[in-house]
């Protein structure tokens, strides 16, 4: 498992788990591709780089963060999104052909 700032510097999908503070609050948006509803907000890793998490709702539970918050982060980082780096698959995954993640926010674990 890579840390934030060496799968960026990696420059293709891995695998990460990290700490970070949410710099931006979560918003909503429906995924014409996977047909499921995400739930994205910012953070700020601990080693420094700033990247949104993106988790399926449809798959696992909302995870009610605000600004400032803590949270620990597992999932893939894409380090070349449209956007910027981008963290998802942070719940697990119903069909068991991808590595489970989950977000971690005030003592419980959402995935």
């Amino acid at each position: 498992m890579e840390s934030v700032r060496a799968g960026v510097a990696l420059g293709v999908p891995s695998e990460v788990r990290f700490g970070a503070t949410v710099v931006a609050p979560p918003h909503f948006f429906y995924s014409a591709r996977s047909r499921a509803t995400h739930e994205a907000f910012g953070v700020r890793s601990d080693d420094g780089i700033g990247l949104e998490v993106v988790d399926n709702v449809s798959i696992a539970p909302r995870v009610p963060v605000g600004v400032g918050d803590r949270v620990v982060v597992q999932g893939v980082l894409i380090p070349k999104a449209a956007r910027g780096p981008l963290v998802h698959w942070t719940h697990h995954d119903p069909g068991g052909r991808h590595a489970a993640g989950f977000i971690e926010w005030n003592g419980r674990r959402y995935a």
